[in-house]
């Protein structure tokens, strides 16, 4: 299965999976308009053994099959003052 790749230019760290290229008639318009401007940036075969560097590749072939997109959000940033550092005093 073939992916297609954009960047948001709008949101930082943000990807989108299309199924077909340039095919941005699959998105539902609320995540068209908070994504604005979207740029092409890689066609990939995701097959069986591909791995993704933040994705599941498995979950983009399914969401690709079901939806004809896959969105790819930044990773969640944590506080690192919420982190245990091992200590207990």
């Amino acid at each position: 299965m073939l992916a297609f790749v954009y960047k948001s230019l709008k949101k930082a760290d943000t990807y989108v999976y299309l199924a077909a290229r340039d095919d941005f008639a699959r998105l539902p318009a609320p995540v068209r308009a908070q994504l604005g401007e979207l740029r092409f940036v890689l066609e990939v075969a995701l097959t069986p053994e591909r791995t993704l560097a933040r994705e599941n590749p498995e979950v983009v072939r399914r969401n690709l099959a079901a939806n004809g997109f896959h969105l790819q959000l930044p990773p969640s940033v944590q506080d690192p003052l919420l982190d245990d550092w091992g200590t207990d005093a």
